[in-house]
C-alpha cells in the first residue's frame, strides 16, 4: 500500500519537510483556496505539485476536489459547476494526478459534538454524542421539524443535556458542529446555516441518490477516458442529520451506485472510521464485494458509545487498533486484493492509504492543529498500521 498522509496546504501546521520523518511518501491534498464550483487553475495544480515533489515527496490523491451544492441539489448554477468540475479533472489528468476523493454528503462534511473529547490515558479524540447533537438542533438551531426526526427518548435524553450547558457549552457546541459545514470557518451564523437546508426541503434520499447517478454519468466517462479514479468517501457519519438525505453509508448503498454508473473510474474511498459506526457494517465483507472499485483507503477506527437511539449510535476516534474495526483484517484484506491486482498486471495495483483521523497526544495538545488532524496521533496510527502491512507481508511471502 501506498503510505500517504493528508497535508492542507502550506497553512498546516505539519509541514512537508516533516514527512520524511513521519514515514509517508505520498501526500493527500487539494486546493482549497478555490471555492466549490471554481475550476482549479492548471497552473495552481502545477505550482502545488512541484512544491510537493520538491520535498521529495508525491502528489498520489486529490482530497478533495469538491462537488458543489448546486450539483448536489441539481440548482441553478449546475452546469457551470459540471464544466468547472470537468475541467479541473482534466488539467489533474495533464499534471499526472490520478486519482480523485471527494463526497456527496449535503451540507455537512462530517459531524462531531466534541473536538477534543478528554480520553482516559490524557490525551483528546473527536467525539459524537446523539444527546448533545439533538440539543444543538431542537434548542440551539430550532430547525423547523426537528421534533420529528427524534423519538421521545432521545428528545428527554436532549432537554437533559440541553439543561445541563452554560452559555460557554452552547457556543462551544454550536461552534463545533458548524465546523463541519463546508464554508463556515467564513463565519456562518444559524441563519446561514438554516438558509442553506432549506434547499434540501424537497430532497429525499432517493431522489439524492438519483442526483449522485446523474453526476457520476455526467464526470465518470471523463475519468475514464482521462485514465483518472474517482473515489467517493462515505457519509461521516453515516445516519441521517438534521433531516438531510444520507445515500453513502453502507456497502449496499456503493454497491447501488457502482452498479448504476458501471465504470473502472467510478470507484471508492473505503473510510473504515466512518461506515464502522454502524454496528452491522463488516470491512472485509466491504472489500471482499467492492475490492476491485477500491481507489484509496483512510484507515481509522471508531468506538461506538451508547445512545438514546441505536440506530445512531454515540462515538470517539479511538486509537487505530482499538476501536470496533478489525484492522488487522481489512489491511490483510486490502492487501489481497493488492496481490489479486498485480496478477492481473493492473496499474493501479498499489492502493493509496492515510491513517486519517487521530487521537491529540503528548505534544500535539500544544500545537495548533487542525480538529482530527494532530501529528503525533496520526504517526502513532501511520506506525501501527505499517506494522500490520509489514506483518502481512511477511506472511505473504
Amino acid at each position: 500500500m501506498i503510505e500517504c498522509w493528508r497535508w492542507f496546504g502550506p497553512n498546516d501546521p505539519t509541514q512537508l519537510s516533516d514527512l520524511p520523518q513521519v514515514g509517508a511518501t505520498g501526500v493527500v491534498t487539494a486546493l482549497h483556496q478555490f471555492a466549490p464550483g471554481q475550476e482549479w487553475p492548471a497552473q495552481a495544480i502545477q505550482d502545488r505539485k512541484a512544491m510537493i515533489e520538491a520535498a521529495g515527496l508525491t502528489w498520489e490523491v486529490v482530497e478533495s476536489l469538491p462537488v458543489s451544492e448546486a450539483i448536489k441539489t441539481r440548482s441553478a448554477d449546475i452546469a457551470a459547476h459540471l464544466d468547472a468540475y470537468k475541467a479541473s479533472m482534466t488539467a489533474l489528468a495533464q499534471a499526472g494526478i490520478r486519482t480523485i476523493c471527494y463526497n456527496f454528503m449535503p451540507i455537512l462534511d462530517w459531524t462531531r459534538t466534541q473536538t477534543r473529547a478528554a480520553q482516559p490515558h490524557g490525551g483528546t479524540a473527536m467525539l459524537f454524542d446523539l444527546a448533545d447533537f439533538a440539543a444543538f438542533d431542537l434548542f440551539i438551531l430550532k430547525r423547523p421539524g426537528a421534533l420529528d426526526d427524534y423519538s421521545d427518548v432521545v428528545r428527554a435524553s436532549a432537554t437533559e443535556a440541553f439543561a445541563r450547558m452554560d452559555d460557554a457549552d452552547k457556543a462551544r457546541l454550536s461552534r463545533t458542529v458548524i465546523a463541519g459545514l463546508p464554508g463556515a470557518n467564513d463565519g456562518w451564523t444559524l441563519d446561514d446555516v438554516q438558509q442553506r437546508l432549506s434547499t434540501y426541503d424537497a430532497i429525499d434520499a432517493e431522489k439524492m441518490r438519483g442526483h449522485l447517478i446523474d453526476f457520476l454519468s455526467e464526470v465518470a466517462p471523463l475519468a475514464d477516458h482521462l485514465g483518472l479514479r474517482l473515489c467517493c468517501h462515505p457519509d461521516d457519519p453515516p445516519f441521517s442529520l438534521l433531516g438531510l438525505p444520507r445515500v453513502m453509508s453502507s456497502t449496499d448503498d456503493y454497491e447501488t451506485v457502482l452498479n448504476a454508473v458501471n465504470f473502472e473510474a467510478n470507484g471508492v474511498t473505503l473510510c473504515t472510521g466512518s461506515l464502522g459506526v454502524a454496528e452491522a457494517f463488516d470491512a472485509l465483507d466491504f472489500v471482499r464485494r467492492l475490492g476491485p472499485r477500491i481507489h484509496f483507503a483512510h484507515l481509522r477506527n471508531t468506538k461506538r458509545l451508547p445512545s438514546p437511539d441505536p440506530d445512531r449510535p454515540g462515538f470517539f476516534e479511538a486509537a487505530h487498533l482499538e476501536g470496533d474495526t478489525d484492522m488487522v483484517g481489512t489491511v490483510a484484506a486490502l492487501m489481497e486484493e493488492e496481490a489479486r491486482r498485480r496478477a492481473e498486471g493492473r496499474s493501479d495495483h498499489a492502493i493509496p492509504m492515510r491513517p486519517d483521523h487521530g487521537q491529540e497526544l503528548l505534544m500535539d495538545r500544544k500545537r495548533d492543529s487542525l480538529p482530527g488532524y494532530p501529528l503525533i496521533g496520526r504517526m502513532r496510527g501511520l506506525a501501527e498500521l505499517r506494522g500490520i502491512m509489514a506483518a502481512v507481508a511477511a506472511g505473504q511471502a
